[in-house]
């Protein structure tokens, strides 16, 4: 792997022990305005802080994102489609590699959807794009998506992705978390990051879910709606850290985020 790709992967992946807790905000790209990021710059800005990275389309970046922030960029290329379109699977890329460097990007992402009538077409697009990170230094993110069809979400399916991404030169991917996850992460040579999906009913949900990923090999997480959806989203970032860097369980994890929502979340963890 080239030194460029290295290093900008060792931004989103902690070198210290290789895992990361990804802010998913890159909804609006087929969404449009989602329930409390409907004002993005406002929603994400105390959020930036705890986020390893942040998985965002080039329009939130340079329009709500401030160039003084820290935080690496996983920028979303992908896209096309619309949630009022006819199918969520018909994408293409929509950002020229060019603007990933113009914006400093540390990884582009783009979206695969394995089975659905536009299975080739986005297959495609991966590995064109993988071309173009190879030419430029820069990781690529397979994002193995579902659409509309979250009943697909099983371990055959998903390690069956993830390992054709990885097949077809993507540096990690992220994919839902199953029952049988181990076997998606064993079958798949570069790291795995979870997905958060739609808000799970709870908090402690959620952190359950990261947990049990973290055990059974994921190399993180890659949340969204699960952190900016929760009335306390900074002591949910906080607390999701705490699994994916202190090795906290659920328990744990969750004690924490009622501790810092209790007290203003300002004391340390």
């Amino acid at each position: 792997m080239d030194w460029g790709i290295r290093n900008r992967l060792s931004r989103i992946l902690r070198p210290d022990d290789g895992r990361t807790v990804m802010l998913a905000a890159d909804h609006g790209y087929f969404l449009g305005p989602t329930h409390r990021l409907e004002e993005p710059r406002g929603t994400l800005t105390p959020l930036l802080p705890f986020a390893d990275a942040l998985m965002v389309a080039r329009g939130l970046v340079r329009n709500c994102v401030e160039p003084s922030a820290q935080v690496p960029l996983v920028l979303r290329v992908s896209g096309g489609a619309s949630v009022v379109g006819a199918d969520l699977a018909n994408e293409t890329v929509i950002t020229a590699m060019d603007d990933a460097v113009r914006l400093n990007a540390s990884a582009v992402a783009l979206s695969v959807f394995i089975g659905s009538e536009y299975e080739h077409q986005t297959l495609a697009n991966l590995g064109r794009l993988v071309d173009r990170g190879i030419d430029c230094g820069m990781p690529v993110l397979a994002v193995t998506a579902v659409g509309k069809e979250l009943e697909k979400r099983d371990a055959r399916y998903l390690a069956l992705c993830c390992r054709i991404a990885a097949e077809l030169g993507a540096h990690f991917v992220k994919t839902y978390f199953c029952d049988g996850f181990e076997e998606v992460v064993a079958g798949c040579p570069v790291p795995v990051v979870i997905a958060g999906g739609p808000k799970s009913g709870t908090e402690r949900d959620a952190l359950a879910t990261a947990y049990k990923a973290m055990q059974q090999g994921a190399a993180g997480v890659d949340m969204g709606r699960n952190v900016w959806q929760s009335d306390h989203p900074v002591p949910m970032i906080r607390a999701l850290r705490s699994i994916v860097h202190d090795g906290a369980t659920d328990d744990e994890a969750f004690a924490i985020f009622t501790r810092l929502k209790q007290s203003g979340h300002l004391q340390p963890v």
